[in-house]
């Protein structure tokens, strides 16, 4: 099935909402006058009015983004599981929701608004985060923007990415990913970024970006933005994850695994993850409510230790021998492959060795970008 992509997700937003108390700040009015959206100010105790109720009002929510003041922590360590392999990442939350439409996207079953949010109180962004990173001397902080949002999906309304690309290049000890599943990056060209900043796309079967991936950028169009970035001196990731068990995996993902190759330098990447799919046991309800033409929730599952559903050990194995040989063909010597929240078994039965064996997972990763 070809993909016709969607150009900038930004695009989907007709209606921009501002929490009264955020209008007086400059980034604000600096995104009402790019966007020129109608604007309705939201006042304290009230929110969006989007008809409906969540979360069949979901697809409506995405038109609506709401421009409002982060109450809680902007930066804190990602939401791992003790039961699998994490990498130690740092989340960075500038928002949640996004205008893209994935059906398996978990934050359907996370959230409960159907609007997206964008918060602009990011001064206190960059004191929080600053304070974070002096706050341990020792430690080197992987940062990334995607965990309840698409990191590059708004950014041409609201242009965050070159603030903090500027304000990653004054960090010895950190980098930033954005990862998306755009092909938003003209903010990223001409800065100078230090080698402090990873641009990451999330890549799948062409079969499952054409049908589950609802407007975002086709595999070509992702693969020409992460292209252009090379060129600007960016380093670059890629993320295998969801991997979807579906008709013909095996050619899909031999295709985008040869396309991307054909497209990027090897040299340029630093690390790629595969991560088979996992989800809640409630977004499979959602899921298939909001799209009944999707089969892929129909497959044999089983509970992990983490409480959300996972293809059988059997299954998993065999789809990440597949990608990570086919992968292992043209990757380069200092590319970090590896496991997003996995087991040790799962490692060893594919790569061959346990994290620990290599000093752990965030050691493996931190020296791809501090060596």
């Amino acid at each position: 099935m070809m993909k016709t992509g969607y150009g900038d997700p930004a695009g989907y937003i007709t209606t921009l909402h501002v929490e009264e108390q955020c209008l007086h700040l400059p980034y604000t009015r600096e995104i009402i006058e790019r966007t020129n959206l109608p604007v309705r100010v939201i006042r304290e105790g009230e929110s969006p009015q989007i008809t409906g109720r969540y979360p069949d009002n979901l697809s409506q929510g995405k038109h609506h983004l709401l421009l409002a003041k982060n109450r809680g922590t902007f930066f804190k360590p990602c939401p791992g599981t003790r039961e699998y392999r994490c990498c130690g990442y740092q989340v960075l939350n500038i928002g949640m929701g996004c205008p893209m439409d994935c059906v398996y996207c978990i934050l359907q079953a996370y959230l409960n608004n159907p609007w997206i949010s964008f918060f602009v109180n990011i001064e206190d962004l960059f004191v929080e985060v600053e304070q974070g990173i002096q706050s341990s001397k020792d430690e080197f902080f992987r940062i990334g923007t995607g965990e309840f949002t698409d990191s590059l999906a708004l950014d041409s309304l609201t242009g965050l990415s070159r603030r903090l690309v500027e304000f990653m290049s004054r960090q010895s000890r950190a980098v930033l990913e954005l990862k998306t599943k755009s092909a938003v990056i003209d903010n990223l060209q001409g800065l100078d970024h230090q080698g402090r900043t990873i641009v990451a796309w999330s890549l799948n079967s062409p079969t499952i970006m054409a049908a589950e991936e609802i407007r975002t950028a086709t595999l070509e169009e992702r693969l020409a933005a992460a292209a252009r970035c090379a060129d600007w001196g960016y380093r670059l990731a890629f993320h295998f994850d969801p991997i979807i068990y579906h008709k013909g995996w095996q050619e899909g993902y031999r295709y985008t695994i040869k396309t991307l190759f054909s497209r990027v330098p090897a040299d340029r990447i630093a690390w790629i993850s595969l991560g088979a799919l996992r989800y809640l046991p409630a977004l499979k309800t959602i899921a298939i409510d909001r799209f009944p033409g999707s089969r892929f929730f129909y497959e044999e599952f089983i509970d992990g230790l983490d409480g959300k559903c996972r293809y059988f050990r059997d299954q998993r194995v065999e789809m990440y021998k597949l990608i990570a040989d086919e992968l292992a063909k043209y990757t380069a010597s200092n590319t970090c492959m590896y496991f997003c929240m996995e087991n040790d078994t799962i490692w060893k039965q594919v790569f061959g060795f346990c994290p620990n064996d290599r000093g752990g997972l965030g050691a493996m990763l931190d020296n791809t970008v501090t060596v």
